[in-house]
């Protein structure tokens, strides 16, 4: 559904501090923000009561918006044009399903969580009122965060490109039998994995899969590509950090049913000979952060304290 409001109106200021509220306006050029989009889970009904506060705010203040569901990536990206920014209402799932709505345009994305743990998002629920005006005003600054690219190469021919905020997995499917992967730094082999897959991960997707599987967490403004095996027999190589000049090939050796999987909601089947080849993106996705809020690294200690024990 789309809603359109009436021209701009009066702005209401936001309750950040007047300090953290000047410093962010000199990082964001364009204070003038007429057109909002949010994504929202349909299956969350505190997500669709959200999304009717926000759209009565944006009418209330004169703001032109938009919403959708988040798997409505078709009609997303034909509301995308003309819109200042994106906001994802939801989990990590609805956030990633945003940034790949806005993966190759410069639309900035911001996440108010209404799940559980939630990493990805830099607001929460009871921020709203707060945050939409934060926007309006303009205090608020852009954080490029880096992307995947994956390819995947048919032994029998084809070719498919698929990007990725969180990471890209190679895993296997509905049969309980481990993956034999063969995976490459560059032109160096690195390991041969007996596993149940690898996990391909950016900076940002690093409190994700791969942090579960064991992998480290980096800071999300770092640019590098994590390389962690999941449930590997024998190895020796834990988790490995790479260069983002360096792309990361895993060839299917061994294994029946394997499937490749794009941010945990995009899955291609792949079979043996077939190679999946993750380099750094050269389109970021754009973070909104906005003034006052948590360092990364408090999130962090905060979020994992949310998780079960």
């Amino acid at each position: 559904m789309s809603a359109k409001f009436a021209p701009h109106g009066r702005r209401t200021a936001p309750r950040f501090g007047r300090e953290d509220t000047e410093r962010a306006h000199s990082v964001c050029d364009d204070r003038s923000m007429p057109r909002f989009g949010f994504v929202y889970n349909p299956t969350n009904d505190l997500a669709q009561e959200t999304w009717d506060e926000a759209a009565g705010w944006c009418a209330t203040h004169g703001v032109e918006s938009w919403g959708l569901p988040a798997e409505d990536q078709a009609s997303i990206k034909s509301e995308l044009p003309g819109t200042d920014l994106l906001i994802s209402m939801g989990g990590d799932g609805t956030f990633l399903r945003a940034a790949a709505a806005v993966a190759g345009s410069d639309i900035p994305l911001l996440g108010i969580n209404l799940g559980k743990v939630g990493f990805l998002a830099r607001a929460e629920a009871f921020q709203l009122d707060q945050t939409l005006s934060a926007l309006v005003v303009g205090a608020w600054k852009r954080q490029p965060r880096m992307a995947l690219r994956a390819v995947i190469e048919r032994l029998g021919g084809g070719r498919e490109e698929l990007s990725a905020l969180n990471d890209v997995v190679i895993a296997r499917g509905r049969l309980p039998r481990v993956l034999r992967l063969d995976v490459a730094v560059g032109e160096s082999h690195l390991a041969t994995y007996i596993a149940d897959g690898v996990v391909l991960s950016s900076p940002t997707g690093s409190t994700g899969y791969s942090f579960s599987a064991g992998g480290p967490v980096l800071d999300p403004s770092s640019r590098n590509i994590i390389v962690t095996p999941i449930a590997a027999y024998l190895a020796t190589l834990r988790s490995v950090v790479v260069a983002p000049s360096q792309g990361v090939t895993c060839t299917l050796v061994q294994g029946d049913d394997a499937v490749v999987s794009v941010d945990g909601w995009v899955d291609q089947v792949i079979g043996v000979g077939d190679r999946v080849t993750v380099t750094e993106s050269q389109e970021p996705i754009q973070f909104i952060e906005l003034p006052g809020l948590a360092p990364f690294w408090d999130l962090v200690r905060q979020k994992v304290e949310l998780l079960p024990r």
